[in-house]
């Protein structure tokens, strides 16, 4: 039962709080989130990457569409199961913060590496 978390290295799915499912360029980015024990402040969790496959809409792939992993599938099929929520009752506010925190890491880390550049083009003259 739950072979497919089983291959992801969850060897104690019944331990699984909760799940969150974010798209990311051409990825689909999972997170798995475990129950707190008592006393620690932050449920430990784990990530996992899954790029997004392009689905031929004709012969030559001119008007391909990207969808989700079928692996991926599989997964949050056992995760539903386990977790017993519809996708859709997702406490939307810690949805919408948790990525406002990772768009703000994101824009940052970009930030710095525009800097950079910058730095380097401004020393090479």
């Amino acid at each position: 039962m739950f072979d497919n978390l089983k291959s992801l290295g969850i060897t104690h799915p019944e331990e699984i709080d909760r799940y969150n499912l974010r798209q990311e360029a051409h990825h689909d980015i999972l997170k798995i989130y475990f129950r707190k024990d008592k006393g620690e402040f932050f449920a430990k969790s784990v990530k996992f990457k899954y790029p997004r496959q392009l689905k031929a809409v004709d012969s030559l792939f001119e008007n391909a569409a990207p969808e989700i992993n079928p692996n991926l599938a599989y997964v949050i099929e056992e995760l539903d199961q386990l977790c017993q929520q519809d996708p859709l009752e997702v406490d939307l506010k810690n949805k919408i913060l948790e990525d406002l925190r990772h768009l703000e890491a994101v824009v940052s880390n970009k930030i710095a590496e525009i800097e950079a550049d910058l730095d380097r083009l401004t020393r090479h003259k």
